[in-house]
């Protein structure tokens, strides 16, 4: 069963499964035995889906991934919605899994609904790609969450105005306003690039609409903003997905549950027993602030 489960893991088909199982241990499975083997699992997603979560957790990551999932009016692309998040001890964990046809604050509410109901009572810093409803829907549970747009994503949404033989000039530039020492050597390096690139307004415009998730980095040390200006943390776990999500459509969004769940189980193989990289200066440091030094506090005894 359980060389069953981990071909099915790393996205193998019932076909291959059973041609994997004759060849190496010489006996047939039929594809049933192989169905109602994976099957069982599903009773452990929904016990890991509605599991009790901690009171607090300082950072949180929201990102999605797109399947093929065969429905009644053929293969569509769906959304999955997955946060990660690190705790008090700078312990990683996966708090959810999502499945959403449309992007809204309404299916965001939903969301951030279910993690209180499950005993999430604060969140610190909530970063995220953008994702339409997202600030509004959580902002309306977790109202003292602080919601970090991530700089890549504006990167990348702001280099499409750019010629390519200009990237490095433009990135490099920008670097300097996001990695700047202080929010007022930030502001000086944003008024210089907005004169330098005013003939890309596209470009400009984006960074300007975002500005603010810019300067609320600085309410924070540098090992804290190395955190949350990225949402690279759950982009890799999505990477992980992806290798079992190649081989088509999903015939329901059972199976897409059952084969992410089994991909979680393997990285929290990995992550057991480590914590995140310099945690404590980032715990110093999330001390530093009012906020998060009182919620630090309020919670750091339950654990």
């Amino acid at each position: 069963e359980g060389k069953v489960l981990a071909m099915y893991a790393r996205g193998m088909s019932q076909r291959d499964i059973a041609a994997t199982i004759e060849d190496i241990y010489g006996f047939q499975m039929s594809h049933e035995q192989i169905s109602t083997i994976t099957g069982c699992v599903m009773e452990e997603v929904e016990a890991w889906r509605n599991r009790p979560l901690q009171s607090f957790y300082p950072f949180a990551f929201v990102d999605c991934i797109y399947v093929s999932l065969r429905t009644e009016y053929g293969v569509q692309q769906v959304a999955v919605y997955v946060m990660l998040a690190y705790d008090v001890n700078g312990c990683k964990d996966v708090l959810g899994l999502w499945i959403n046809e449309t992007e809204s604050k309404h299916a965001w509410m939903q969301i951030s609904d279910e993690l209180r109901a499950r005993g999430v009572k604060d969140l610190g810093i909530l970063s995220m790609d953008g994702v339409s409803g997202l600030e509004e829907g959580a902002k309306a549970v977790f109202p003292h969450a602080t919601v970090q747009r991530c700089i890549v994503h504006l990167i990348r949404n702001s280099i499409r105005y750019i010629p390519r033989k200009q990237w490095s000039a433009f990135t490099k530039q920008l670097k300097l306003i996001y990695g700047a020492i202080n929010v007022k050597q930030a502001r000086q390096e944003f008024e210089k690039f907005k004169t330098d690139w005013q003939a890309y307004p596209g470009a400009v415009s984006v960074w300007e609409n975002n500005f603010s998730h810019v300067e609320q980095l600085y309410n924070y040390g540098s090992a804290v903003r190395k955190i949350m200006y990225t949402t690279n943390a759950i982009e890799s776990v999505n990477s992980s997905f992806r290798k079992v999500t190649k081989k088509g459509a999903f015939p329901n969004e059972d199976a897409v549950f059952k084969i992410f769940y089994l991909r979680i189980q393997e990285l929290y193989k990995k992550w057991k027993g480590r914590h995140v990289a310099n945690w404590a200066m980032v715990r110093n440091q999330l001390l530093m602030d009012d906020r998060m030094s009182q919620l630090m506090q309020q919670y750091d005894v339950a654990y």
